[in-house]
């Protein structure tokens, strides 16, 4: 096969790459440097002044804050429960193939829904979570979930892993799967227990497993922009706004829409250099380990 025949069967996956990646990257970058509205047909060039704008913007700062502190707790928690989860359910029993299945449906759902479930929940009047805590006499706990400052992002982060965690549990129990039996039942004649089968031999094997739901996990917490929007739209005052949210208000409230391109750039930029560091952080303790 002869290189003008692979080029013909490449060119209509190239084209829709081209016009549905690389067009628009490419054209949010151009905006990036002009103050369109997104409406007019004409602009200004205004050089990196939006970059400035974006830098100097204390809602930028705060979405930017939210978006780390949503990020490291979304990762963390939801990487050890769902480490935990894989760790129970690895074999392959009946039980534990439904139970997979149970902590796995609500990654069907999409985030809209999951949204509005969780609004209804939280519902500081008429929610199930605060008519719980009042039924069992825990009054002094109810709260206003998504209306606090204080705790409406860590709202968000806890319906965010109830929703993903079983997702990133599947991706753990493929990967304890792979892990060679003999290796578990050589270290078990040595006389390791089970905390040192798990630190030597289990979780180095797991490396690869872990940097997929890791990287994953980051890039789908910082761009969690429908799951927000729809539980409380980057309020209250700020409180839970992100960079996703951020941009988004930018050019459909504001119709700042070069602003946004520049915000969009950023963003695509912080998340390249995060996921890239996660890489190299998981693949050196992997291979210490």
């Amino acid at each position: 096969m002869n290189r003008k025949t692979l080029w013909f069967f490449m060119l209509p996956g190239l084209l829709l790459y081209t016009g549905l990646f690389i067009y628009p990257a490419l054209s949010g970058l151009f905006y990036s440097f002009t103050n369109w509205d997104g409406v007019s047909t004409s602009y200004d060039f205004v050089g990196i002044s939006n970059y400035k704008d974006s830098f100097d913007s204390i809602v930028f700062r705060k979405a930017f804050f939210n978006n780390v502190k949503f990020m490291l707790t979304v990762v963390i928690i939801q990487t050890i429960v769902s480490l935990i989860l894989a760790l129970i359910l690895a074999k392959n029993t009946r039980t534990r193939v439904f139970l997979r299945a149970l902590y796995f449906f609500p990654a069907i759902l999409s985030s809209v829904s999951v949204g509005l479930i969780w609004s209804f929940i939280y519902d500081p009047s008429l929610g199930l979570l605060n008519t719980a805590l009042t039924s069992g006499g825990l009054e002094q706990f109810t709260a206003s979930w998504t209306g606090d400052a204080n705790i409406a992002l860590y709202a968000i982060a806890f319906v965010q892993i109830w929703a993903h965690a079983g997702q990133m549990m599947i991706v753990f129990i493929a990967g304890l799967h792979a892990i060679p039996e003999e290796l578990m039942e050589a270290a078990r004649i040595d006389g390791a227990t089970r905390f040192q089968i798990f630190r030597k031999v289990t979780w180095p094997l797991l490396a690869p497993s872990a940097t997929i739901v890791v990287s994953y996990t980051t890039i789908q917490s910082f761009k969690a922009f429908d799951l927000i929007f729809v539980m409380t739209d980057g309020g209250p005052n700020y409180a839970t706004e992100i960079l996703t949210t951020y941009i988004y208000h930018l050019a459909f409230s504001n119709y700042s829409f070069g602003l946004a391109s520049a915000g969009s750039m950023i963003f695509l930029v912080l998340l390249g250099l995060l996921t890239m560091a996660q890489f190299k952080a998981l693949r050196r303790g992997g291979a210490n380990g």
